[in-house]
């Protein structure tokens, strides 16, 4: 069994909770509580934690700072989650249960390499 990262693209979390109700909100929160404790229950779960808007990337040799990510809203990664799965297409149907695909969504499938030292 290996650990697989699943990072979550765009979606429409934001609006949600900027623009509707509590009570939808609340609703979609929900649903993600559901598939991680399904995952839990599995024995898949690993980890999983939203990410802050903003930041700041550090590109080249220069090490140049500048405020970012500044990339299309589908592309901003808003999350991630961490399972363990037998291989990659059972990681890959894990991903099809993730609430962020009910709202345009990307969830983007990568198996983590251990580092051998």
């Amino acid at each position: 069994m290996a650990d697989y990262l699943l990072l979550f693209r765009g979606g429409e979390a934001g609006r949600l909770k900027d623009q509707e109700s509590p009570e939808k909100w609340q609703a979609h929160m929900q649903e993600w509580m559901q598939w991680m404790s399904a995952l839990t229950e599995q024995g898949k779960f690993v980890g999983a934690q939203p990410l802050k808007g903003g930041g700041k990337t550090v590109t080249g040799t220069g090490k140049v700072v500048t405020d970012g990510p500044f990339v299309e809203g589908k592309e901003i990664v808003g999350g991630y989650l961490i399972c363990k799965a037998d291989n990659f297409d059972e990681a890959v149907e894990i991903s099809k249960g993730c609430p962020v695909l009910k709202h345009d969504g990307i969830v983007e499938v990568r198996e983590i390499n251990e580092l051998h030292m």
